[in-house]
């Protein structure tokens, strides 16, 4: 969104562009796999955002560390 704050919003996409380059993570699997489904780079860098955004909202939710937090990505 225009609305949104540039600088969070700069934030979430370098740590988007991090996650998605470390070796075994599941996120790099994610971007992996949907890059090779066709989707384009950029849209598959903004669902990782959104990913990213609901794996800090479960932590805080759950009140626990990452290493505690189950991952499980579906495919849409």
């Amino acid at each position: 969104s225009n609305r949104a704050d540039k600088s969070i919003k700069h934030l979430l996409h370098m740590a988007a562009l991090s996650v998605s380059q470390v070796k075994n993570s599941p996120l790099k699997k994610y971007y992996d796999r949907k890059v090779e489904e066709g989707k384009n780079k950029m849209s598959v860098l903004n669902a990782v955002r959104a990913k990213l955004v609901t794996i800090m909202f479960a932590v805080i939710r759950a009140d626990a560390f990452f290493e505690n937090i189950k991952i499980r990505l579906r495919n849409p």
